[in-house]
């Protein structure tokens, strides 16, 4: 079950308790519907809520990070950039995962007003991304980096746009992965994942106008989808 708080997105630079508001009420809504683990699929949310999340509610609840680990391991020039919400870079989390990792290497904080505001309008390519990512990559490839952390789960469908606008051998890091694995894993720790058989289905829900949001999903996704509303309350 994919909940898209379309109605109130981006949060890049929404206050932290209207953030931990919506968190908090969207996973009550996924736990209504039978949810046995949540995942918080923003960095923004997740640096502003997951705290509350995991003292209020007993299931395993995972959240996303910017990936500085791995991008330190890939660096080659030793300079790292990170694309990401104002919300995330000023988050006491952020600022904690950039205490771990950022003696190992130098890491450049860029934040991003208006891209994810393109990928929530389903804009992908064009003169306004394109625009936006050439005003914040070029700080960052004119200092060296080499390595790219996504620090935005909006920013990997942006992916094939980076690409065109950084040299060849740079190294972009989506967090994704690891997040399906880290979720794998507390399933298995608990005793609650599902044997391979039978398959499961998907269900879109949204807080926004169903039908745009499921126009936005079905091109972000490459695929047909069909969205409902959230109940009223949520």
């Amino acid at each position: 079950m994919y909940v898209a708080d379309s109605g109130h997105a981006p949060y890049g630079n929404k206050p932290d308790e209207f953030i931990t508001g919506r968190a908090l009420l969207i996973t009550e809504f996924l736990l209504n519907q039978g949810a046995k683990a949540v995942v918080v699929a923003c960095n923004t949310a997740t640096a502003a809520a997951i705290a509350q999340l995991r003292q209020r509610f007993a299931i395993p609840i995972i959240g996303v990070e910017p990936a500085l680990k791995p991008a330190v391991a890939a660096t080659r020039s030793g300079v790292v950039g990170v694309l990401a919400t104002g919300n995330t870079v000023r988050s006491d989390k952020f600022a904690a995962l950039l205490d771990q990792h950022g003696h190992q290497a130098r890491i450049i904080v860029q934040p991003c007003p208006g891209l994810a505001d393109c990928v929530e309008h389903g804009q992908l390519s064009g003169p306004q991304p394109q625009a936006l990512l050439e005003r914040f990559l070029t700080p960052l490839l004119a200092q060296g980096v080499d390595t790219l952390v996504l620090g935005c789960t909006h920013y990997p469908f942006l992916t094939p746009l980076i690409q065109r606008l950084v040299p060849q051998d740079t190294v972009i890091l989506d967090p994704s992965a690891a997040v399906a694995r880290q979720l794998r894993r507390r399933l298995e720790t608990t005793g609650l994942l599902a044997s391979a058989t039978p398959s499961g289905a998907t269900h879109y829900f949204t807080s926004g106008a169903p039908d745009h949001t499921a126009k936005i999903m079905s091109r972000l996704l490459g695929y047909p989808v069909s969205a409902k509303p959230l109940p009223t309350g949520f």
